[in-house]
């Protein structure tokens, strides 16, 4: 194209830069033949009810034929969304948005300083170092060279007790099953041999000898992504040894537990051995390392309730328990005598949930009020000394990193749903806090509004709800509204910053979390009340929170997307069979789907606590059957249009789950309401994903969603 001459429009051109380009919505595309999905009849029968599954031969996901429908499939859906004219002007945005720096929390080792790192774009964060706060940084450790598709990530580390040795974890195409590697760290030199299938793994030191991980045992010569996992195996270490002679500490068949973990505390003296078989509930065993030979002794010898040991100094333990507390509280005991009976209060239970942190000689009581962050500081008695003014109503996510008892101050990462994450720098003596480390995303906090309601789900139970938005947008219900739940295995949701929404609310769209039941944003009893047959509160209060957000007339149901990852997959499943006329939009992710076989793969076994088993009663099996999201797909519906997203080798949700019920959304689908899946190559459950198809799969679902309620998009240039 020709340069312009003319003075007035070059004028017009630049003046047209400073605005957004509005990209017209195309006319709804109807996907008219979806890929073949055989059908093989196949009968299961539980508690003489006959259930037919005939798209079993998916879970089968490194088959021929598994591999050639996914690959139909996403030839479809990529066709599909090709044909969205801002696709590309989304991923584009997205690219934008992300490119800035972003730092973890640092903290101290010997004689440097570490934290995490990514430039803006790069695949994996990298792990830097330097020697005080105006040091020059050096890169110490970074994935991105370990892969070329940068699907390779650090998912743990772990300094030696002298800081001189660097043990860490990585995951490779975002798989469970991990590799552990020993760094010196004064050269970086290799210590031994790199390990093998770690999974679901603490890495904790005994000196500078080795360390203790866990592993299950792998059949099938290691290479089948379904295998069961229900044996945890605490193992120990020693450097420059065969991983064949790595000691067997607890677990295997001589004492089955689903998760094994390991903690040394009391400054390397003493080994924690949390131990549980389920999501919520632990046992906890204790042992001297310094006495050859010593046993465990039982601090807690029952699954009934969570317990996790904070440290133990001058001969006594420090324990957060659940344990007649179901918000939490946190007592001590002598180490000669740990059990519950001599347990004494040290902070007791309040209306808040309780976590603690330890550093610099005081407890940091992290409170849970309503999802949002308190932290108070208390000293080794329990007396409050501190609390800890935070810059707005938001969530400290990471808290002390490493910290120990001599520090004089630690840092701390705060943020919102307005606030891109920032890292504060807190002295232990005076309470007080000073910004360290700003984020330079281009976003102005100011303009945007989160606020938190509270609505009345079926059965009147009050929940809370977070809802933000651009400042000064009209209540008339044309506004596009993503609606986000978890509602499971006690995990509290709280406020955090994801540079994903940024389109969402630079659209003038809304987006909404909702605090459901089943997750630990009020304690156990908030846990358990969306657990088992009460599972159906979860999907109650994700409903009623719809509901609400259409009669307040943020959105209306023609406007409303619902999204949901893991358990939230589940969760999504569910209320779109449930209610397919509230949603007009469904990104079901990762999800767990057939809720009659979830038992059968990788961990699942140990996720019963809160779905119970198809196998442990008639009415369990009625109960879990009625609401199956696969189970309950009904032909001749017009279900919302819906985008499954996962990955071919998730090894914690297998993707059979979303393969079937795709498979059988699709042959029962009434309307023009597309029902299409994206599958992603050589990823994981969500380990280790590559930035690069983090905005591919979050610039489709955008493209998916405003392409389908009609509207078109304002490119921000």
């Amino acid at each position: 194209m020709k340069k312009p001459n003319n003075y007035m429009f070059l004028a017009l051109a630049i003046l047209s830069c400073n605005r957004p380009r509005v990209i017209p919505a195309a006319a709804l595309l109807p996907v008219k033949n979806y890929p073949h999905s055989e059908v093989i009849v196949h009968k299961d029968t539980y508690f003489g009810t006959v259930v037919e599954d005939p798209y079993q031969w998916l879970e089968n996901n490194s088959s021929e034929e598994t591999q050639a429908w996914i690959s139909t499939q996403n030839t479809v859906t990529d066709k599909y969304l090709t044909y969205i004219p801002y696709r590309d002007a989304i991923k584009k945005r997205l690219q934008s948005a992300w490119n800035y720096e972003k730092y973890s929390v640092p903290f101290k080792v010997g004689e440097y300083t570490y934290f995490m790192k990514n430039k803006g774009l790069e695949n994996q964060w990298v792990l830097y170092r330097k020697k005080d706060e105006k040091g020059t940084e050096q890169v110490f450790l970074d994935p991105n060279t370990f892969s070329k598709e940068g699907t390779t990530s650090i998912t743990e580390f772990e300094f030696s007790e002298d800081g001189s040795l660097m043990a860490y974890q990585i995951s490779e195409n975002g798989s469970d099953w991990n590799k552990i590697a020993v760094m010196r760290v004064s050269d970086k030199s290799i210590v031994g041999d790199t390990l093998v299938d770690s999974k679901f793994t603490t890495l904790a030191w005994k000196g500078n000898e080795g360390f203790f991980y866990s592993t299950y045992s792998r059949s099938q010569n290691g290479k089948s992504l379904t295998e069961k996992t229900t044996q945890h195996q605490l193992r120990y270490h020693r450097l420059n040894t065969p991983q064949s002679s790595d000691i067997l500490i607890l677990g295997g068949s001589l004492m089955p537990r689903n998760y094994i973990l390991g903690k040394v505390v009391g400054q390397g003296r003493y080994l924690i051995a949390t131990l549980a078989n389920s999501g919520y509930g632990n046992e906890l065993l204790l042992k001297d390392l310094n006495e050859h030979d010593s046993k465990f002794v039982t601090v807690v010898g029952n699954l009934k309730d969570n317990h996790e040991v904070i440290d133990i100094l001058d001969g006594k333990i420090y324990i957060r328990t659940d344990l007649n507390a179901p918000k939490g509280k946190l007592v001590i005991a002598d180490i000669s005598k740990p059990i519950p009976s001599q347990w004494r209060d040290v902070i007791p239970q309040s209306e808040e949930v309780l976590q603690v942190s330890f550093a610099g000689g005081k407890f940091f009581a992290n409170y849970l009020k309503d999802a949002v962050t308190n932290i108070k500081q208390y000293n080794l008695n329990g007396k409050f000394e501190h609390e800890i003014k935070l810059p707005d109503i938001g969530s400290v996510a990471t808290f002390g990193v490493n910290s120990k008892l001599e520090d004089k101050f630690l840092y701390y990462y705060f943020t919102s749903y307005i606030h891109p994450g920032s890292i504060y720098k807190y002295e232990i003596s005076t309470g007080q806090s000073k910004l360290s480390n700003a984020s330079t995303l281009k976003f102005e906090p100011k303009d945007y509004e989160s606020k938190q309601v509270f609505y009345q789900s079926k059965d009147g139970t009050k929940v809370p709800m977070i809802i933000t938005y651009k400042k000064n947008i009209k209540l008339d219900g044309t506004n596009p509204t993503l609606l986000h739940g978890y509602g499971g295995f006690n995990i509290s949701v709280t406020p955090s910053f994801d540079i994903k929404n940024i389109i969402l609310l630079e659209q003038g769209g809304v987006l909404a979390v909702a605090n459901l039941r089943g997750g630990g944003e009020y304690g156990s009893a908030w846990h358990v009340a969306g657990t088992k047959m009460q599972k159906q509160n979860t999907f109650d209060d994700f409903i009623a929170a719809a509901e609400y957000l259409i009669k307040k007339k943020y959105t209306s149901s023609k406007r409303l997307a619902i999204v949901g990852e893991s358990n939230g997959g589940l969760l999504i499943g569910a209320v779109m069979t449930q209610r397919p006329d509230l949603f007009k939009v469904a990104f079901p992710g990762v999800g767990v789907l057939d809720m009659l076989r979830f038992n059968k793969f990788t961990g699942g076994e140990g996720w019963t606590f809160d779905y119970g088993s198809p196998q442990q009663s008639k009415a369990m099996f009625q109960y879990l059957h009625n609401y199956s999201p696969y189970h309950a797909l009904k032909q001749g519906v017009a279900y919302p249009a819906t985008l499954v997203t996962t990955a071919d080798h998730d090894d914690r949700v297998v993707p059979s789950h979303s393969f079937k019920f795709l498979a059988r959304m699709q042959k029962v689908q009434k309307g023009p309401n597309p029902v299409l899946i994206r599958v992603t190559r050589n990823e994981g459950h969500g380990a280790g994903k590559s930035t690069a198809n983090s905005i591919e799969e979050q610039a489709d679902r955008w493209a998916f969603m405003f392409h389908n309620m009609g509207l078109s998009y304002k490119d921000y240039k």
